[in-house]
C-alpha cells in the first residue's frame, strides 16, 4: 500500500522537475556530481530553492552543516551544527556516504580528515559542508560536475 503511494509520488515529481526548464537544468547539474542521485536531486531542487543564489556561508547554515561557536568571555567549547533544513541534511548525508566510495575528492577528505583523528561522523558532516559548497557553486555558475585532474 505505502509502497505503491511512494512510487506514485516519485513519479509525480520525475514529472514536475521534467515539465519546467529551469528545474530540468537543475537536475541535471546537480547529478553530474558522483554521489547525487535522482533522490537527492529532488530533494535539493524541492527543499533547497535558494541554492545556487546565496553565498556558501548562507548555504551550509542553511542546510544546517555549519559549524556553530557558543563561546562567553574565557569558555571556548566545541563547535557543533544545529539548525538548518534536516530533511536536506539527511538526504545529503546518504549521498555522502556514497559519495565517499565513488567520489575521489571527498573520498580524499574523509580520509585525510579520520586520519587527522576526526570522528566519522565529524568527517561525514565536514564533507558534506564541502558538498554543499561544491553544488551552490555549480549552481551559481551553470556548470557541470568535473573532478581535477591528476596532477603528473
Amino acid at each position: 500500500m505505502f509502497k505503491i503511494q511512494i512510487e506514485k509520488i516519485e513519479a509525480k515529481i520525475v514529472k514536475h522537475i521534467e515539465s519546467c526548464p529551469d528545474y530540468q537544468a537543475k537536475n541535471t547539474i546537480l547529478q553530474s556530481m558522483k554521489g547525487i542521485g535522482k533522490i537527492a536531486a529532488a530533494s535539493i531542487i524541492s527543499n533547497l530553492p535558494e541554492l545556487g543564489y546565496i553565498n556558501s556561508k548562507k548555504a551550509s547554515a542553511l542546510v544546517g552543516v555549519a559549524p556553530m561557536n557558543k563561546e562567553s568571555g574565557r569558555f571556548k567549547g566545541m563547535r557543533k551544527i544545529q539548525g538548518g533544513r534536516h530533511q536536506v541534511r539527511t538526504v545529503l548525508y546518504m549521498a555522502m556516504m556514497s559519495a565517499i566510495q565513488s567520489n575521489p575528492i571527498f573520498k580524499e577528505t574523509y580520509q585525510r580528515l579520520v586520519a587527522a583523528g576526526k570522528p566519522k561522523k565529524v568527517a561525514i558532516i565536514a564533507c558534506v559542508r564541502k558538498m554543499v559548497v561544491t553544488l551552490n557553486s555549480m549552481l551559481r555558475d551553470g556548470v557541470m560536475w568535473e573532478a581535477p585532474k591528476a596532477q603528473i
